[in-house]
């Protein structure tokens, strides 16, 4: 039993012990709320600071935010009755690509999306409330709402619900812990007039989204998602500025000239005239005993390197490449560079599909659904379903990528419109386009596009054309 326990002793995890590496390692075991509520309001202040005056910072946001979202993600929706399809596809197309869907006025429903993906990364989360404004020149009275998750009010605090529930930061549960509703601010709490009337109001979760990365079961408040650079990205600052300053002296190019003569003349005598400064082509003559001696510079070393791998360890944290972050392409080849795209790309489809798709953009389409059944452009209770198609992933080898597309449908891999849904295409409109594109070519006697025999043969000239016989002869 002994020699057991010895054993058991021995075989214990390295990362649990206690001695010289781990005495100052301190570890809670908090949940996933607790740690964030202490930290999240000053992690969301330092995210913005660092996003307004680090380039690194601001041009991961912006990557992120083009790369998930780019021109939108856009919904096809499915009915069993065409008419109706095509009816609210046009009122879709009405309210979404006007800013009539925007309660500010200012942009597009995949503008919305855009901004929502940058919030998120930002700050962490974004809120979209559900505005319905009487509006007769609006396509539909729904506008969304964007809102920064300063709206939440964390010191909303209530144990004792009548109906069993309770208030914890601003999000009421109820009895079966589920959340029903957020307490938000009805103006910015850092608004310079916001202090004089800062009061919160309840709005059920039918009438708000909110849009966040969820890292921990129970988890219900993002945070921004550089907290996990932020340290390197402002030691990385402070480095920069440093070695800056010290170019600065290294470009400063010091003269120094030592007199261990007798002072000879008067003092204002012409001999007496000290050197300034030096110039091109200059010739300065020396009294004798004096001596001329320059500077020593510090020399900037090392700068490159360390800089590189500070930022390797930025855009691991951001989730993406070291060459996406930095544009830096100088040691890449063409595997490296595809296989750091590629792996941004997972992390990109993951963030469409397990977070923007099923947070904001179903729950918007909903939203839509509702008010189209409200005002007849749909039937009540009509079931439509809806596909997304996220925007078109560029290529990195056009010629090669594409034949492996076209291998993969001929030999049943991947079926035709799923390869359109990869390309960012709708395949009905893609099916559409092609008849008519089909039909013009026919019009005009000339072989189909998509007819690869016709297209490699000879096209006939227009004296050819015209010498043809027609339906008529």
């Amino acid at each position: 039993m002994a020699y057991r326990f010895a054993q058991r002793q021995v075989r214990r995890y390295e990362a649990a012990g206690h001695g010289r590496r781990t005495d100052n390692w301190r570890a809670s075991n908090t949940s996933a709320q607790a740690e964030i509520q202490v930290s999240l309001v000053t992690l969301r202040n330092r995210s913005r600071d660092l996003v307004r005056n680090n380039g690194y910072a601001k041009n991961a946001v912006r990557k992120i935010a083009n790369n998930v979202v780019g021109a939108g993600i856009i919904p096809n929706p499915i009915l069993s009755s065409a008419p109706q399809e095509k009816r609210l596809k046009a009122l879709w197309d009405a309210w979404a690509h006007s800013t009539d869907c925007d309660y500010d006025g200012h942009l597009t429903f995949y503008g919305l999306q855009k901004l929502v993906m940058r919030t998120v990364v930002e700050s962490g989360g974004c809120f979209i409330r559900k505005r319905i404004v009487q509006d007769k020149s609006l396509s539909l009275p729904l506008q969304l709402q964007l809102l920064e998750p300063d709206f939440l009010d964390l010191t909303k605090y209530d144990q004792g619900l009548p109906d069993g529930g309770f208030i914890l930061y601003g999000v009421e549960f109820n009895k079966n812990n589920r959340i029903v509703a957020y307490w938000l601010y009805e103006t910015h709490p850092g608004d310079s007039t916001a202090r004089f009337n800062l009061k919160s109001n309840r709005y059920p979760i039918e009438d708000v989204i909110y849009v966040f990365e969820k890292d921990r079961p129970g988890q219900f408040l993002g945070v921004p998602w550089l907290h996990a650079a932020m340290l390197r990205l402002k030691d990385l600052d402070e480095y920069e500025d440093a070695q800056l300053i010290r170019q600065k002296i290294a470009a400063c190019f010091s003269v120094f000239i030592t007199d261990n003569g007798p002072t000879l003349g008067n003092v204002g005598s012409s001999d007496q005239v000290l050197l300034e400064k030096v110039e091109p082509g200059i010739i300065e003559k020396l009294r004798p005993g004096q001596q001329v001696s320059f500077a020593s510079p510090p020399q900037a070393e090392g700068y490159g390197e360390y800089t590189k791998t500070i930022l390797r360890g930025i855009a691991a944290s951001a989730g993406m490449d070291y060459v996406t972050l930095t544009g830096d392409l100088t040691a890449t080849n063409f595997s490296s560079g595809r296989m750091g795209w590629l792996e941004f790309n997972r992390n990109v489809t993951e963030w469409q599909w397990q977070m923007l798709i099923p947070m904001h953009c179903n729950r918007a389409w909903k939203w839509f659904i509702e008010m189209a059944a409200i005002y007849g452009y749909i039937r009540p209770n009509v079931q439509v379903a809806v596909d997304w198609t996220p925007p078109r992933r560029e290529q990195i080898n056009p010629e090669n990528e594409t034949k492996a597309m076209i291998d993969a449908i001929q030999n049943g891999i991947e079926s035709w419109s799923d390869i359109q849904l990869q390309q960012g295409y709708n395949p009905e409109e893609q099916i559409e386009k092609m008849k008519k594109d089909k039909d013009a070519f026919a019009k005009a006697s000339l072989p189909s596009y998509t007819d690869k025999q016709a297209m490699n043969s000879k096209v006939p000239t227009n004296t050819e054309a015209s010498q043809q016989p027609t339906n008529q002869d």
